[in-house]
């Protein structure tokens, strides 16, 4: 077959291959001939099947070669390099998956199976034509034109303006040369010696302390603190050209598929083109030729989501992971793992600089900086004349608003002060849909989840309740199930309610709702964001969408309406989370000439959160924060490992959830403790029965290695599956 090698020959060798399937350790393969080298895509059968793995080294000798499965094609790809496998060995080490979970991590893309695809190209020939008609003078004139770009015959005929068989008598003649190309174009090359925009003093020193950290070309952990408007990308972009002109590849992962344009605008402008793409938006044909492309070397500059740290890279030399807070870097399902975490782990291997860039940045992250284990370059003022926004509360006791609604009166006149001006102001909640819960007035029923524990959130809309956690829908209902009755009462603010409210006050202000649920594709979120950005929406209602780094040059108000919501439900993050999240949304105002202001409704105007944000004391919450949790021996301070027991079967996931508890004893003696089984916060997902333990240990435990040892002591019984969660960020 075109593109594979058959493994036919004499000598029989047994090599260890890693299969992109949940197996922990290689499997041996015996192979005719010589045996392919590490690194090698492979196909080899499994449970009745082909399966992609890769070629780890020789085989282990526990099998006896008798024994052994014959392995199948060697892939026409370029060989997975010994960094990359390094990678994914302390991935699976770190995370506690398996290493053939690793493996799929770095191969999910489509057709890697397959042949590359191509394409008939045709070029000029050796002959010269028999005849020589006005028509074939215009093709051979546009062929000798483009040079090295070979068309498509028919491309090549639409640009002449010829017939389809005028280019094929040429090529019959042998005046024109067919051939086969790749269909994948290639990536333009970049440009890293464009004029690049102005920088301040911190900017120009930081993008040189990064520039100078890629020339050395080892592993160098940076935290690129900086406020919200201060220039960091366009510090870290310099980095970028370093590492182009170093001659590797760079990756810049961003949380959020809806900060690409803008990113991507900025990009090209600096370097003339624009960067490949990885994210789940991508076609796959794009995420072929992208995953392509970085095992070649010929993608310079790869932008994608988490997923893109896994990406085959020929020679990989920085990684920056732009808002490294951002909750969206955490894997939750299926493979856990935080990219932040894993890409400093990728850029040990590949002896890379890492560049972690937040303006809110993660507890873990800013303790390494004051360790020293981080490199921290700051970019402490807003870029120009731009000023970081003044923030102030407004107390929902002393100010409330009306009944039945949700702006307070004093945010509804700073919203018609700033919309009289010919400015932007935003609303902000963090809450999807129209209301979180809708009940019955007559009866009290609620409307569930039938699959999961959680309320129907109405999405007023699209006219339907959704679930939030298995994406079931419903028509929105008539009446009650259960009573009969109409009377039916959605309780509570989402960014729809809150939308609809903006409406009614300021009915002649153009208004863009900023929601993954309100925009039916990641195109139409884009545009909508792009709507504001070009002042085109003078009010705009939000989710933590509108947190994630964009740049709105007319918006000078921020009105948050509950900035109490994150700090509810006992996790010992809520503090730090509710601050990112607030800081993030009050500096979308005033990043231009105009200054910015955030009004923040408040029920407990006291809290440290609001008195830091108030003050704009980051640096004194931070050092609060990890006096907090210095004293619970809590992250970055202790060790967390949350473990998730989960089924149909509830007395069955219950029984492993207990036998698990009564086995710990490697956890203990690696100076452990288990705490639990007890009921998940939200104890069925999907209709399977969720039950969690915790582990918690010192900092220096050596916690995988016991865990491994305490996983194996427990057989498994019908369905149930046991998911360890190494550094949990949610306890859901």
């Amino acid at each position: 077959m075109s593109g594979s090698v058959d493994l036919f020959g004499t000598r029989e060798e047994a090599v260890s291959v890693a299969v992109a399937a949940p197996l922990r350790t290689p499997l041996d393969y015996l192979c005719r001939g010589a045996a392919p080298a590490p690194g090698s895509y492979v196909l080899a059968p499994l449970s009745g099947r082909e399966t992609l793995g890769v070629v780890w080294g020789d085989g282990s000798g526990e099998v006896a070669p008798g024994k052994l499965k014959m392995l199948g094609r060697l892939l026409d790809l370029p060989p997975m390099t010994e960094e990359t496998r390094r990678f994914l060995e302390r991935v699976a080490e770190y995370t506690l998956i398996p290493l053939g979970d690793a493996v799929r991590l770095a191969t999910r893309a489509p057709g890697l199976s397959e042949p590359a695809p191509t394409k008939r190209v045709v070029a000029a020939g050796d002959r010269a034509p028999a005849r020589l008609t006005p028509a074939r003078a215009r093709v051979l004139e546009l062929v000798a034109e483009m040079g090295g770009d070979a068309p498509t015959p028919a491309a090549l005929a639409k640009a002449a303006g010829v017939g389809s068989s005028v280019v094929a008598g040429l090529i019959a003649e042998g005046a024109l040369a067919e051939r086969r190309a790749p269909k994948d174009p290639p990536y333009p090359r970049l440009r890293p010696e464009l004029t690049r925009r102005p920088l301040s003093e911190a900017q120009a020193q930081a993008a040189a302390a990064l520039g100078e950290a890629v020339r050395r070309g080892a592993f160098a952990p940076t935290l690129l603190h900086g406020v919200t408007g201060s220039g960091k990308t366009e510090a870290y972009l310099e980095a970028v050209a370093a590492c182009l002109r170093a001659g590797r590849q760079a990756l810049v992962l961003l949380p959020e598929i809806a900060l690409t344009d803008q990113f991507l605008a900025r990009f090209q402008e600096r370097f003339g083109a624009r960067p490949a793409e990885w994210h789940s938006a991508a076609a796959g044909v794009e995420r072929r030729r992208c995953w392509r492309a970085a095992a070649d070397g010929t993608a310079q500059v790869v932008v994608g989501a988490r997923s893109a740290l896994f990406l085959p890279f020929k020679r990989l030399g920085l990684i920056v992971v732009d808002e490294e807070h951002d909750q969206g870097y955490k894997q939750e399902e299926g493979a856990i793992y935080h990219a932040r975490d894993m890409a400093v782990l990728r850029a040990q291997a590949a002896d890379a600089v890492v560049v972690l860039a937040s303006a809110t940045p993660s507890l873990e992250s800013w303790v390494n900086a004051e360790r020293g284990r981080y490199q921290k370059l700051s970019v402490p003022a807003r870029f120009g004349k731009a000023v970081a926004p003044d923030v102030r509360t407004v107390d929902l006791r002393a100010d409330p608003p009306e009944q039945g609604r949700w702006l307070s009166p004093s945010l509804v006149q700073a919203a018609a002060e700033t919309l009289q001006r010919g400015e932007q102001a935003l609303f902000f909640i963090n809450r999807r849909g129209y209301a979180p819960l809708t009940l019955c007035r007559k009866c009290g029923h609620r409307f569930e989840c039938p699959h999961c524990a959680t309320w129907l959130v109405t999405h007023r809309l699209a006219r339907k309740l959704v679930c939030h956690l298995c994406g079931r829908t419903e028509p929105e209902p008539a009446c009650c199930p259960e009573c009969g009755s109409t009377e039916l009462a959605a309780c509570g603010p989402g960014v729809e309610r809150l939308a609809e409210e903006a409406a009614e006050r300021f009915p002649d202000a153009p208004m863009e709702i900023l929601s993954s649920d309100a925009a039916p594709t990641a195109e139409e979120l884009r545009e909508r964001i792009n709507r504001i950005a070009r002042g085109e929406a003078p009010l705009a209602i939000g989710t933590q969408i509108v947190a994630k780094g964009h740049n709105f040059p007319n918006l000078t108000l921020v009105g948050v309406v509950d900035a109490d919501l994150g700090l509810h439900g006992g996790d010992f993050r809520a503090a730090e989370r509710t601050f990112q999240l607030l800081q993030q949304v009050a500096g979308r105002a005033g990043r231009s000439e105009k200054p910015g202001r955030a009004i923040l409704q408040t029920a407990a105007p006291d809290h440290p959160v609001m008195q830091a944000l108030v003050a704009n004391d980051a640096e004194t919450f931070w050092r609060a924060e990890a006096a907090a949790r210095r004293s619970g021996a809590a992250p970055p301070f202790g060790r967390y490992v949350a473990v998730i027991c989960s089924g149909p079967d509830e007395p069955q996931v219950w029984e492993i959830a207990r036998t698990l508890a009564a086995a710990a004893e490697p956890v203990r003696e690696a100076g452990g403790e288990v705490l639990g089984p007890a009921p998940a916060p939200i104890a069925r997902i999907r209709g399977r029965v969720r039950v969690r333990l915790l582990v918690r240990a010192p900092r220096g435990a050596a916690l995988q290695p016991a865990i491994r040892a305490w996983d194996a002591a427990v057989k498994r019984r019908g369905s149930v599956r046991v998911a360890y969660d190494v550094d949990p960020q949610s306890f859901l």
